[in-house]
Protein backbone atom coordinates (compact mmCIF):
# COMPACT_ATOMS: atom_id res chain seq x y z
CA UNK A 1 0.00 0.00 0.00
CA UNK A 2 1.31 3.45 -0.90
CA UNK A 3 0.92 5.96 1.91
CA UNK A 4 0.59 9.68 1.39
CA UNK A 5 3.05 10.82 4.03
CA UNK A 6 2.52 14.38 5.23
CA UNK A 7 4.29 14.04 8.57
CA UNK A 8 7.39 15.93 7.42
CA UNK A 9 9.49 16.80 4.39
CA UNK A 10 12.16 14.52 5.85
CA UNK A 11 10.30 11.41 4.67
CA UNK A 12 11.10 11.87 0.97
CA UNK A 13 12.74 9.15 -1.07
CA UNK A 14 15.96 10.05 -2.93
CA UNK A 15 15.50 10.79 -6.61
CA UNK A 16 16.82 8.59 -9.39
CA UNK A 17 19.52 11.19 -10.03
CA UNK A 18 20.59 10.96 -6.40
CA UNK A 19 20.72 7.17 -6.45
CA UNK A 20 22.82 7.26 -9.62
CA UNK A 21 25.16 9.89 -8.17
CA UNK A 22 25.59 7.88 -4.97
CA UNK A 23 26.40 4.74 -6.95
CA UNK A 24 29.00 6.51 -9.07
CA UNK A 25 30.52 8.77 -6.36
CA UNK A 26 34.27 9.02 -6.00
CA UNK A 27 35.06 8.60 -2.32
CA UNK A 28 37.99 8.73 0.05
CA UNK A 29 38.59 9.14 3.76
CA UNK A 30 37.02 12.47 4.69
CA UNK A 31 38.80 12.66 8.06
CA UNK A 32 42.06 12.74 6.09
CA UNK A 33 40.54 15.29 3.71
CA UNK A 34 40.61 12.80 0.83
CA UNK A 35 36.95 12.55 -0.16
CA UNK A 36 36.66 14.70 -3.26
CA UNK A 37 32.87 14.44 -3.41
CA UNK A 38 32.50 15.77 0.12
CA UNK A 39 34.86 18.62 -0.68
CA UNK A 40 32.85 19.45 -3.82
CA UNK A 41 29.63 19.54 -1.78
CA UNK A 42 31.21 21.77 0.86
CA UNK A 43 32.47 24.23 -1.77
CA UNK A 44 29.06 24.30 -3.44
CA UNK A 45 27.23 24.83 -0.15
CA UNK A 46 29.54 27.69 0.83
CA UNK A 47 28.92 29.42 -2.50
CA UNK A 48 25.16 29.06 -2.19
CA UNK A 49 25.15 31.04 1.07
CA UNK A 50 28.15 33.24 0.22
CA UNK A 51 30.28 32.06 3.13
CA UNK A 52 33.98 31.25 3.08
CA UNK A 53 33.61 27.58 3.92
CA UNK A 54 31.10 24.86 4.80
CA UNK A 55 31.09 21.56 6.66
CA UNK A 56 29.03 18.45 5.88
CA UNK A 57 27.30 17.12 9.00
CA UNK A 58 24.89 14.28 9.61
CA UNK A 59 21.88 16.35 10.68
CA UNK A 60 20.48 19.79 11.32
CA UNK A 61 20.67 19.19 15.05
CA UNK A 62 24.38 18.36 14.78
CA UNK A 63 24.92 21.50 12.70
CA UNK A 64 23.16 23.74 15.21
CA UNK A 65 24.95 22.18 18.18
CA UNK A 66 28.32 22.48 16.47
CA UNK A 67 27.60 26.16 15.84
CA UNK A 68 26.83 26.70 19.52
CA UNK A 69 29.97 24.80 20.57
CA UNK A 70 32.10 26.84 18.19
CA UNK A 71 30.70 30.28 19.01
CA UNK A 72 30.60 29.91 22.81
CA UNK A 73 32.53 28.82 25.88
CA UNK A 74 31.26 26.99 28.94
CA UNK A 75 29.12 29.15 31.21
CA UNK A 76 27.94 31.45 28.42
CA UNK A 77 24.33 32.20 27.59
CA UNK A 78 22.59 31.87 24.22
CA UNK A 79 19.40 33.67 23.18
CA UNK A 80 16.85 31.81 21.05
CA UNK A 81 13.12 32.01 20.38
CA UNK A 82 11.02 29.90 22.73
CA UNK A 83 9.48 28.02 19.79
CA UNK A 84 12.79 27.35 18.04
CA UNK A 85 14.10 23.92 17.13
CA UNK A 86 17.20 24.48 19.25
CA UNK A 87 14.99 24.95 22.32
CA UNK A 88 12.20 22.50 21.56
CA UNK A 89 13.71 19.59 19.67
CA UNK A 90 17.44 19.16 20.31
CA UNK A 91 17.31 17.24 23.60
CA UNK A 92 18.86 20.05 25.67
CA UNK A 93 22.05 19.63 23.68
CA UNK A 94 23.33 23.15 24.31
CA UNK A 95 23.58 22.47 28.05
CA UNK A 96 25.03 18.98 27.69
CA UNK A 97 27.47 19.51 24.83
CA UNK A 98 28.52 23.14 25.24
CA UNK A 99 27.85 23.84 28.91
CA UNK A 100 25.77 26.92 28.08
CA UNK A 101 22.33 28.06 29.12
CA UNK A 102 19.64 29.18 26.68
CA UNK A 103 17.58 32.26 27.47
CA UNK A 104 14.35 32.17 25.51
CA UNK A 105 12.66 35.10 23.81
CA UNK A 106 8.91 35.05 23.22
CA UNK A 107 8.26 34.48 19.56
CA UNK A 108 5.74 36.05 17.21
CA UNK A 109 5.12 33.57 14.40
CA UNK A 110 8.39 31.87 15.33
CA UNK A 111 10.65 34.93 15.44
CA UNK A 112 11.87 37.03 18.41
CA UNK A 113 11.40 40.79 18.33
CA UNK A 114 14.28 43.22 18.65
CA UNK A 115 12.78 44.63 21.83
CA UNK A 116 12.64 41.22 23.49
CA UNK A 117 16.17 40.35 22.41
CA UNK A 118 17.46 43.67 23.78
CA UNK A 119 15.92 42.90 27.18
CA UNK A 120 17.62 39.49 27.30
CA UNK A 121 21.19 40.56 26.56
CA UNK A 122 23.10 40.48 29.84
CA UNK A 123 25.03 43.54 31.02
CA UNK A 124 28.61 42.94 32.06
CA UNK A 125 28.43 41.82 35.66
CA UNK A 126 30.40 39.34 37.73
CA UNK A 127 27.15 37.56 38.60
CA UNK A 128 25.90 37.08 35.03
CA UNK A 129 26.82 34.73 32.20
CA UNK A 130 28.11 36.33 29.01
CA UNK A 131 25.56 36.62 26.22
CA UNK A 132 27.64 35.11 23.45
CA UNK A 133 25.25 34.04 20.67
CA UNK A 134 21.88 34.91 19.17
CA UNK A 135 20.16 32.04 17.34
CA UNK A 136 17.43 32.79 14.80
CA UNK A 137 15.39 30.60 12.46
CA UNK A 138 14.30 31.18 8.88
CA UNK A 139 12.03 29.56 7.84
CA UNK A 140 10.70 29.00 11.35
CA UNK A 141 9.48 25.79 12.93
CA UNK A 142 5.93 27.05 12.37
CA UNK A 143 6.45 27.22 8.61
CA UNK A 144 6.47 31.02 8.60
CA UNK A 145 9.17 33.23 7.13
CA UNK A 146 11.00 36.11 8.79
CA UNK A 147 11.33 39.17 6.57
CA UNK A 148 14.72 40.47 5.50
CA UNK A 149 13.95 43.70 7.33
CA UNK A 150 13.48 41.84 10.64
CA UNK A 151 16.59 39.77 10.03
CA UNK A 152 18.66 42.86 9.29
CA UNK A 153 17.43 44.69 12.38
CA UNK A 154 18.53 41.78 14.58
CA UNK A 155 21.83 41.55 12.70
CA UNK A 156 22.57 45.27 13.13
CA UNK A 157 21.82 45.04 16.84
CA UNK A 158 24.03 41.98 17.29
CA UNK A 159 26.92 43.68 15.53
CA UNK A 160 26.57 46.74 17.77
CA UNK A 161 26.76 44.47 20.83
CA UNK A 162 29.48 42.20 19.45
CA UNK A 163 27.23 39.13 19.61
CA UNK A 164 27.47 36.67 16.70
CA UNK A 165 24.31 35.38 15.04
CA UNK A 166 23.70 31.76 14.08
CA UNK A 167 20.95 31.06 11.57
CA UNK A 168 19.08 27.79 11.86
CA UNK A 169 18.15 27.69 8.20
CA UNK A 170 16.98 24.09 8.13
CA UNK A 171 14.51 25.20 5.44
CA UNK A 172 16.52 28.20 4.27
CA UNK A 173 15.65 27.70 0.61
CA UNK A 174 11.93 27.56 1.39
CA UNK A 175 12.33 30.95 3.04
CA UNK A 176 14.24 32.28 0.02
CA UNK A 177 11.54 31.05 -2.37
CA UNK A 178 8.81 32.70 -0.30
CA UNK A 179 10.69 36.01 -0.08
CA UNK A 180 11.72 35.88 -3.74
CA UNK A 181 15.38 36.53 -2.90
CA UNK A 182 18.61 34.53 -3.19
CA UNK A 183 19.46 32.50 -0.09
CA UNK A 184 22.63 34.57 0.17
CA UNK A 185 20.61 37.62 1.24
CA UNK A 186 19.15 35.76 4.20
CA UNK A 187 22.47 34.16 5.10
CA UNK A 188 24.15 37.57 5.03
CA UNK A 189 22.25 38.37 8.23
CA UNK A 190 24.21 35.74 10.19
CA UNK A 191 27.79 34.80 11.01
CA UNK A 192 27.05 31.11 10.61
CA UNK A 193 24.21 29.25 8.93
CA UNK A 194 22.99 25.67 8.98
CA UNK A 195 20.72 24.30 6.27
CA UNK A 196 19.36 20.83 5.68
CA UNK A 197 19.74 18.70 2.57
CA UNK A 198 17.21 16.16 3.82
CA UNK A 199 14.30 18.57 4.46
CA UNK A 200 12.48 19.48 1.28
CA UNK A 201 15.53 18.90 -0.93
CA UNK A 202 15.08 15.10 -0.70
CA UNK A 203 18.64 14.01 0.10
CA UNK A 204 18.64 10.90 2.32
CA UNK A 205 21.06 12.26 4.94
CA UNK A 206 22.87 15.42 5.84
CA UNK A 207 23.03 19.14 6.53
CA UNK A 208 25.59 21.89 5.98
CA UNK A 209 27.14 24.32 8.44
CA UNK A 210 28.75 27.38 6.86
CA UNK A 211 30.71 30.40 8.05
CA UNK A 212 34.22 31.80 7.93
CA UNK A 213 37.08 29.44 7.19
CA UNK A 214 38.33 29.76 10.76
CA UNK A 215 34.88 29.02 12.18
CA UNK A 216 34.45 25.93 10.00
CA UNK A 217 37.86 24.56 10.95
CA UNK A 218 36.98 24.86 14.64
CA UNK A 219 33.60 23.26 13.95
CA UNK A 220 35.33 20.41 12.11
CA UNK A 221 37.33 19.62 15.25
CA UNK A 222 34.15 19.68 17.30
CA UNK A 223 32.47 17.39 14.78
CA UNK A 224 35.30 14.89 15.29
CA UNK A 225 34.87 15.20 19.06
CA UNK A 226 31.22 14.25 18.71
CA UNK A 227 32.10 11.17 16.67
CA UNK A 228 31.28 12.82 13.37
CA UNK A 229 34.30 11.62 11.42
CA UNK A 230 32.40 10.44 8.36
CA UNK A 231 35.13 8.56 6.44
CA UNK A 232 33.85 7.62 2.94
CA UNK A 233 30.99 10.11 3.14
CA UNK A 234 31.05 10.92 -0.57
CA UNK A 235 28.23 8.45 -1.15
CA UNK A 236 25.99 10.71 0.95
CA UNK A 237 27.54 13.95 -0.26
CA UNK A 238 26.78 12.99 -3.86
CA UNK A 239 23.07 13.05 -3.08
CA UNK A 240 23.54 16.40 -1.39
CA UNK A 241 25.06 17.87 -4.54
CA UNK A 242 22.01 16.78 -6.53
CA UNK A 243 19.77 18.25 -3.81
CA UNK A 244 21.41 21.67 -4.13
CA UNK A 245 21.67 21.73 -7.92
CA UNK A 246 18.32 20.19 -8.90
CA UNK A 247 15.83 20.36 -6.02
CA UNK A 248 15.82 23.99 -4.87
CA UNK A 249 13.84 25.53 -7.71
CA UNK A 250 10.96 23.05 -7.37
CA UNK A 251 10.18 24.08 -3.76
CA UNK A 252 7.63 26.56 -5.09
CA UNK A 253 5.46 23.58 -6.06
CA UNK A 254 5.43 22.37 -2.46
CA UNK A 255 4.35 25.83 -1.33
CA UNK A 256 1.56 25.85 -3.91
CA UNK A 257 0.36 22.41 -2.79
CA UNK A 258 0.33 23.58 0.83
CA UNK A 259 -1.90 26.53 -0.08
CA UNK A 260 -4.24 24.25 -2.02
CA UNK A 261 -4.44 21.93 0.97
CA UNK A 262 -5.05 24.81 3.36
CA UNK A 263 -7.81 26.27 1.22
CA UNK A 264 -9.50 22.87 1.07
CA UNK A 265 -9.22 22.37 4.82
CA UNK A 266 -11.10 25.61 5.43
CA UNK A 267 -14.10 24.10 3.62
CA UNK A 268 -14.35 21.22 6.11
CA UNK A 269 -16.72 21.88 9.01
CA UNK A 270 -14.93 22.45 12.31
CA UNK A 271 -11.43 23.00 10.87
CA UNK A 272 -9.86 26.42 11.02
CA UNK A 273 -6.48 27.91 10.14
CA UNK A 274 -4.88 31.21 9.24
CA UNK A 275 -4.13 31.29 5.52
CA UNK A 276 -1.68 34.14 6.10
CA UNK A 277 0.47 31.70 8.08
CA UNK A 278 0.71 29.23 5.18
CA UNK A 279 3.90 30.67 3.76
CA UNK A 280 6.01 27.65 2.92
CA UNK A 281 5.18 23.92 2.92
CA UNK A 282 3.57 23.58 6.36
CA UNK A 283 -0.12 23.71 7.25
CA UNK A 284 -1.30 23.72 10.87
CA UNK A 285 -5.01 22.86 11.02
CA UNK A 286 -6.92 23.67 14.21
CA UNK A 287 -9.31 20.74 14.78
CA UNK A 288 -10.62 21.85 18.20
CA UNK A 289 -14.14 22.49 16.87
CA UNK A 290 -14.52 19.18 15.02
CA UNK A 291 -15.51 17.15 18.07
CA UNK A 292 -12.58 14.82 17.33
CA UNK A 293 -9.27 14.42 19.12
CA UNK A 294 -5.89 14.60 17.43
CA UNK A 295 -5.53 10.86 17.88
CA UNK A 296 -8.90 10.09 16.33
CA UNK A 297 -8.15 12.16 13.26
CA UNK A 298 -4.61 10.85 12.85
CA UNK A 299 -5.79 7.24 13.16
CA UNK A 300 -8.70 7.87 10.81
CA UNK A 301 -6.36 9.25 8.20
CA UNK A 302 -3.90 6.41 8.68
CA UNK A 303 -6.67 3.89 8.00
CA UNK A 304 -7.16 5.68 4.69
CA UNK A 305 -3.46 5.57 3.76
CA UNK A 306 -2.46 9.02 4.97
CA UNK A 307 0.17 9.86 7.59
CA UNK A 308 0.10 13.13 9.54
CA UNK A 309 1.46 14.41 12.85
CA UNK A 310 -0.08 16.24 15.76
CA UNK A 311 0.94 19.87 15.78
CA UNK A 312 1.18 22.78 18.20
CA UNK A 313 -0.48 22.55 21.58
CA UNK A 314 -3.26 19.97 21.73
CA UNK A 315 -5.62 20.93 18.98
CA UNK A 316 -3.62 21.01 15.75
CA UNK A 317 -2.74 18.57 12.99
CA UNK A 318 0.40 19.40 11.01
CA UNK A 319 0.63 18.65 7.32
CA UNK A 320 3.91 19.10 5.42
CA UNK A 321 4.05 18.96 1.62
CA UNK A 322 7.11 17.76 -0.30
CA UNK A 323 8.25 16.34 -3.62
CA UNK A 324 6.56 12.96 -3.05
CA UNK A 325 3.11 14.58 -2.63
CA UNK A 326 1.33 15.65 -5.82
CA UNK A 327 -1.88 17.55 -6.61
CA UNK A 328 -3.95 14.37 -6.80
CA UNK A 329 -2.68 13.36 -3.36
CA UNK A 330 -3.88 16.66 -1.94
CA UNK A 331 -7.39 16.04 -3.26
CA UNK A 332 -7.38 12.53 -1.78
CA UNK A 333 -6.28 13.89 1.61
CA UNK A 334 -9.09 16.44 1.63
CA UNK A 335 -11.68 13.78 0.76
CA UNK A 336 -10.37 11.45 3.45
CA UNK A 337 -10.28 14.17 6.09
CA UNK A 338 -13.85 15.13 5.26
CA UNK A 339 -14.84 11.53 5.85
CA UNK A 340 -13.00 11.36 9.16
CA UNK A 341 -14.28 14.66 10.50
CA UNK A 342 -17.82 14.65 9.16
CA UNK A 343 -18.46 10.92 9.08
CA UNK A 344 -19.53 11.21 5.46
CA UNK A 345 -18.36 9.28 2.42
Amino acid sequence: MRYIDLRSDTVTQPTDDMRRAMFEAQVGDDVYGEDETVKELERLAARMVNKEAALFVTSGTMGNQLAIMTHTKQGDEVIAADSSHIVQAEVGGAAVLSGVTVRTAPSVNGAPSLGDVEKLVRPRNVHFPDTSLLCVENATSLGTVVSLEEMRVLRDFSMERGIPVHLDGARLFNAAVYLGVPATEIAACADSVMFCLSKGLAAPVGSMLAGTSAFVERARRHRKMLGGGLRQAGFLAAAGIVALTKMVDRLAQDHSNAKTLAAGLLKISGISLDMAQVQTNMVFADISQTGKTQGQIIQGLLARGIKANDGREGSYIRFVTHKDVNCEDIEHVLLALREVVCGCC
